[in-house]
């Protein structure tokens, strides 16, 4: 297996999904998080959970969501990421983040992020960047708390019961708040 960080796509597209993007990006988040091609991932959650990560209606409820975007990346045409954008009064919610698995490791989820946060600001004006990420994923609120992000000791419980989110493996996961203040003079 090639383990190399691959670079990153110079020439990034960012749109608004819309409904005919949901099968693909349906795809993406399932390739991003669970399965075969996930574990490959260090993005991925397959040792917390199996089953869906997210299914149509879920990605269309984002879509269609008022004050709420599913931002799309294309690197020539081809979807290789994505992240959700919600309108929360002075703060903005990042989630359903995904980037291809074989696109991983250049430096796209930092351009994906960066972007996302532009947009927030310019578009909504907001003062604030929300997430909630597994506790027990460190590796990856490592990934954000280097990106400015910090850690709230915010627990919200995880949805046990509910197969739209994912099968658990483990009786303790829940969710911590991250937050990133964002510049409004940048």
């Amino acid at each position: 297996m090639d383990t190399a960080p691959r670079p990153a796509p110079g020439r990034l597209t960012y749109r608004d999904a819309t409904a005919e993007d949901v099968k693909n990006l349906v795809a993406l988040i399932e390739s991003a998080y669970r399965g075969e091609s996930a574990r490959a991932s260090w993005t991925s959650e397959a040792d917390l959970l199996e089953g869906q990560r997210t299914d149509e209606q879920g990605v269309l409820d984002v879509i269609e969501a008022d004050g709420s975007r599913l931002l799309t990346v294309e690197a020539d045409g081809v979807l290789v990421a994505c992240c959700q954008l919600e309108h929360r009064g002075p703060a903005a919610y990042f989630g359903m983040f995904a980037v291809d698995p074989g696109a991983q490791g250049g430096g796209l989820g930092k351009q994906v992020l960066a972007e996302a946060e532009r947009r927030a600001r310019a578009d909504w004006g907001v003062r604030e960047m929300h997430m909630t990420v597994i506790v027990q994923r460190e590796d990856l609120i490592a990934w954000y708390e280097r990106r400015g992000y910090r850690r709230t000791g915010q627990l919200l419980p995880f949805p046990y019961g509910d197969e739209r989110f994912g099968i658990p493996q483990r009786p303790d996961l829940a969710f911590e708040l991250l937050v990133k203040p964002l510049d409004q003079d940048v």
